[in-house]
């Protein structure tokens, strides 16, 4: 069974933080319906969803993926760039012990798990403003043992570098070329995004389905003419607050 942990959306959502995009009002009940709609498509494609309450003094907490990464052996507690992000790891902590052992990122380390991109024994941690080199460092020394290899990767003009790229299947990436050092993806194949949907580089593979929003639908006819089963999604009110289909659930196979 594949768990899905995801978070309701704090009350609070408007005052989230952003980086790199104008801020504009958040509506938040559409904004709930939203979430619950992929809660929904989560449970249909036959995840067990484990819904956290919501953290009403914690804005961004919707966006559980930022606080871990979660590989087949342990779970990786990070330490969010935003210091008002930091305490949202406790309560993902308690939802994780019951399913993998943990390991935690320490200061002066920061990272968020949308900046870690998981591609096999590699991991990609994105340089951004909310994850720094002292991160990739203690990554490895805390997953060497497993066989991990931590590399940095140079980003820009975006959040994360799941903003920028995301895995689509084991061999095949949905991409931005144009936001990130794509030279340590040469090997992939990719799927480039469409030139007027630069956002539409993230994509949620779950369960032999693509968890992808309605907001970007020349590029999603790209992932269904390569055949993949495209499970569509409204999250345009999420984005507002720079949220995206990886950053609202940690997912365990």
């Amino acid at each position: 069974m594949t768990i899905a942990i995801t978070r309701k959306i704090s009350p609070r959502f408007n005052e989230c933080e952003i980086t790199h995009i104008d801020r504009t009002p958040i509506d938040l009940d559409i904004a709930c319906a939203q979430h619950q709609e992929y809660v929904n498509a989560l449970a249909q494609i036959g995840c067990q969803v484990i819904e956290l309450p919501a953290e009403a003094d914690l804005p961004d907490s919707v966006f559980v993926e930022d606080t871990a990464f979660i590989l087949p052996e342990v779970a990786v507690i990070t330490r969010p760039g935003a210091d008002s992000r930091k305490p949202e790891t406790e309560s993902i902590i308690h939802a994780l012990a019951p399913h993998r052992a943990l390991v935690h990122v320490t200061e002066p380390a920061t990272v968020d798990g949308g900046d870690v991109l998981v591609l096999g024994k590699n991991i990609y941690v994105g340089i951004s403003t909310r994850s720094n080199i002292a991160s990739v460092r203690q990554m490895q020394e805390l997953l060497d043992n497993y066989g991990y290899k931590v590399t940095r990767v140079e980003m820009h003009d975006c959040l994360h570098l799941k903003t920028a790229v995301t895995k689509v299947d084991d061999k095949t990436l949905l991409i931005n070329p144009k936001w990130v050092d794509n030279f340590h993806f040469k090997d992939f194949d990719w799927i480039i995004v469409d030139p007027s949907e630069p956002f539409a580089a993230n994509c949620l593979p779950v369960n032999g389905h693509i968890i992808y929003p309605t907001a970007f639908p020349k590029t999603c006819a790209k992932l269904e003419a390569r055949g993949y089963k495209v499970k569509a999604v409204s999250v345009d009110e999420l984005a507002k607050a720079e949220g995206a289909v990886t950053c609202c659930s940690l997912i365990i196979s």
